[in-house]
């Protein structure tokens, strides 16, 4: 026969070969899980593909590194509604207990941003915040998913912007970094239908990914956009319902703390 056999590669060079067709979309995966509700209130899924360990992703700049490069477009998008409680203010003050004061007071904020489930939270300006997941183990590889999100609560509503997303971990794959782009937005507004109020969630969520490896670059580009529109939708479609369960009990807990320090 006339094929040649290569040498063997050794355990490093072949989890590089491996990292080096590894779709950015299965690590673009790990943190779609929090920067779609921006609420981690779960553990990390497995999905079926396999995990590497990933270095820095800047998500929001949209600096894909070759303008020509076949991209596949994902997105998803999940509105719902749900009452809100009626909670009597005190003092004959209702607005002091209303939800647009519990998402403009600090307890409010780390509820939409469920700090509790954050292995750090930091405050990098008056309404930008810096949120590490906690670490997780891929094959050999730690991972650690970190968001920048901007929380801007109105009278009218609250919005929650993701700035960046970042994987922070070993320089071995930082040549996926400039592959992907992603954006999230999640507008909550709330209103009264009669003497009903309610809270509506709308959330978006889009990734662009360069298709660039074997055997993508061979396939249509929905090849890789069916199966990734389906598993991000199932995704949102799952974690916005918490979402609102979380931020309502939350917001319970708040208000009752609020009675407590006024009797």
């Amino acid at each position: 026969m006339d094929k040649q056999m290569g040498d063997e590669p050794n355990s490093q060079t072949w989890r590089n070969k491996i990292i080096s067709v590894t779709p950015p979309q299965q690590l673009v995966m790990r943190v779609i899980q929090y920067g779609s509700c921006s609420i981690p209130s779960f553990q990390f899924q497995e999905c079926s593909f396999s995990r590497k360990k990933v270095g820095t992703i800047e998500a929001i700049k949209s600096n894909l590194s070759n303008s020509d490069a076949k991209r596949a477009n994902l997105s998803a998008r999940k509105k719902e509604r749900i009452e809100l409680p009626k909670h009597d203010g005190t003092g004959g003050d209702n607005k002091s207990l209303h939800i647009s004061e519990f998402l403009s007071h600090k307890s409010g904020i780390e509820a939409m941003l469920n700090k509790r489930a954050l292995q750090s939270f930091e405050s990098i300006d008056s309404n930008i915040y810096r949120c590490t997941l906690p670490q997780v183990q891929l094959l050999n590889f730690e991972v650690a998913p970190v968001l920048t999100l901007q929380v801007n609560p109105t009278r009218e509503d609250c919005i929650v912007k993701m700035l960046s997303c970042k994987f922070e971990g070993s320089d071995l794959v930082e040549q996926q970094n400039e592959h992907f782009s992603a954006s999230m937005v999640n507008c909550i507004t709330w209103d009264t239908v009669g003497s009903q109020p309610f809270l509506d969630v709308d959330v978006k969520l889009n990734i662009s990914l360069e298709i660039y490896t074997m055997p993508f670059t061979m396939l249509p580009t929905s090849a890789v956009e069916t199966p990734g529109n389906i598993m991000m939708q199932a995704l949102v479609d799952r974690l916005v319902p918490l979402l609102l369960q979380q931020l309502l009990q939350d917001y319970d807990d708040w208000v009752r703390q609020h009675q407590r320090s006024l009797a």
